[in-house]
C-alpha cells in the first residue's frame, strides 16, 4: 500500500481519470445529551470515487458505521454536507432521500435480513417489489442477478437451506438488483469464515469495478484489507489515514 499523508482537514488527492462519487464536507454527528453527549464524527472531510472499492477500518467506536450511515442516508448529520453523484442528500426531504436511496444506493449488512417465508429469488425481488414492479418481473430480474452471483441453482431455496455464504450472496443481489450507483456494506464479511468471506469481498470487487458505480465497505476484518482499492482508517470520528492498496487487483484475481 502507499500511503497518503492526511491531517483531517485536507482532501487526499483523487487517484488519476477516477470521477467523484460520494463527496463528504465538514460532517459532524453527535449522540446523546450534556454530560452524556458522545462526538460520533467531528468534521469529517472525504471523498469516494467511482470504479473503486473504498474500504472504512478502525477500531470499535471510531465512527466508521456512522459516516456509513450518514452517507446512506440513514442518519442525519447535525453539520455539514454530503454530495452523491452531484446531488446534496443532506439538503433533500424526507420523501425525496427515500425515493433517491431506492433508486441510486444498495444496502449490504452483517445480518443478512432475509425474510425466512421467502425464496432466494423473492428476497433479492423486493426493492423491485417496491419500486413498482410486478413480482414475476422483479423475480425473474432478481434470479438473472443471483445466477451471475453463481445462485442459479439456489434461487427457489428458502433462508434457512442457505450457508451463511449463500445468504450473504442473496444480500448482495437484493442490494444489486435495482442497478445501484452506490452500494454500501457493513461489516460483511464479519459472521463468514475465510473462503466464504474472500468469495462475497471477490463479488463485491466485480460490483466496483464499473465507471459509473462506487463500493464503499465498512469492516474490521483484516482477512480482506487486500481486497480494497482505496483503505480509510478513522480513529476518533476521524479520518485518521487513507492508504492506495496497489495490490488490489492481483489479490482479487487470485481468490
Amino acid at each position: 500500500m502507499s500511503h497518503l499523508e492526511f491531517d483531517g482537514h485536507e482532501i487526499a488527492p483523487p487517484p488519476p481519470g477516477l470521477a467523484t462519487a460520494v463527496k463528504v464536507r465538514g460532517v459532524s454527528k453527535s449522540f446523546g445529551r450534556g454530560e452524556q453527549r458522545v462526538t460520533a464524527l467531528g468534521q469529517v472531510n472525504w471523498d469516494v470515487y467511482v470504479g473503486q472499492l473504498t474500504m472504512i477500518i478502525g477500531p470499535s467506536g471510531c465512527g466508521k458505521t456512522t459516516l456509513l450511515s450518514v452517507i446512506a442516508g440513514i442518519l442525519n448529520s447535525d453539520e455539514g454536507s454530503v454530495e452523491i453523484f452531484g446531488q446534496d442528500v443532506t439538503k433533500m426531504s424526507d420523501r425525496r432521500l427515500t425515493r433517491f436511496r431506492a433508486e441510486r444506493i444498495g444496502f449490504v449488512f452483517q445480518q443478512y435480513n432475509l425474510l425466512p417465508a421467502l425464496t432466494a429469488a423473492e428476497n433479492a425481488a423486493i426493492p423491485l417489489v417496491i419500486a413498482g414492479w410486478s413480482k414475476p418481473k422483479a423475480v425473474e430480474k432478481a434470479s438473472h442477478v443471483l445466477n451471475s452471483l453463481g445462485m442459479g441453482k439456489k434461487i427457489r431455496s428458502l433462508p434457512r437451506e442457505l450457508s451463511g455464504g449463500q445468504q450473504q450472496r442473496v444480500a448482495i443481489a437484493r442490494a444489486l438488483v435495482h442497478d445501484p450507483s452506490l452500494l454500501v456494506c457493513d461489516e460483511p464479511t464479519a459472521a463468514l469464515d475465510v473462503e466464504s468471506g474472500r468469495t462475497v469481498m471477490n463479488l463485491m470487487r466485480q460490483a466496483a469495478l464499473r465507471v459509473d458505480r462506487a463500493v464503499v465497505v465498512v469492516t474490521h476484518d483484516n482477512r480482506v484489507f487486500d481486497f480494497g482499492d482505496r483503505i480509510t482508517r478513522m480513529d476518533d470520528g476521524k479520518i485518521a489515514e487513507i492508504r492506495d492498496n496497489e495490490h488490489t487487483h492481483a489479490v482479487a484475481a487470485s481468490a
